[in-house]
């Protein structure tokens, strides 16, 4: 399952990872989201160990998407070194997510 980011452990976890980092800004209630989460899954098991992928659900956590200007969902943003390196609005296709994150191994 991918890793939940949270406004506590955001830091440790995301700006502090030695590894490229993807994060999904999410909600329950939003269709695409939830279109999009299987990717995220597959995606987190494919290349656990390499790069870490994990979801922030904005409705439990508003410090960290405020922080990032996150005003739509899905939002990825994709971390290298504890800074964003890449985003993508909306749902897209795995290929698209796994050739972002190859380029900033």
């Amino acid at each position: 399952m991918a890793v939940e980011f949270t406004d506590k452990n955001f830091k440790e976890l995301v700006l502090n990872s030695d590894k490229p980092v993807l994060v999904d800004f999410w909600a329950t209630w939003c269709g695409p989201c939830r279109a999009i989460g299987p990717v995220i899954e597959e995606l987190h098991n494919e290349l656990e160990g390499k790069a870490l992928i994990g979801k922030v659900n904005v409705d439990e956590n508003s410090e960290v998407p405020a922080s990032y200007s996150v005003r739509n969902i899905p939002t990825l943003l994709f971390f290298k070194n504890g800074e964003v390196v890449d985003k993508v609005v909306g749902n897209q296709p795995k290929s698209k997510l796994l050739e972002i994150l190859e380029s900033h191994m």
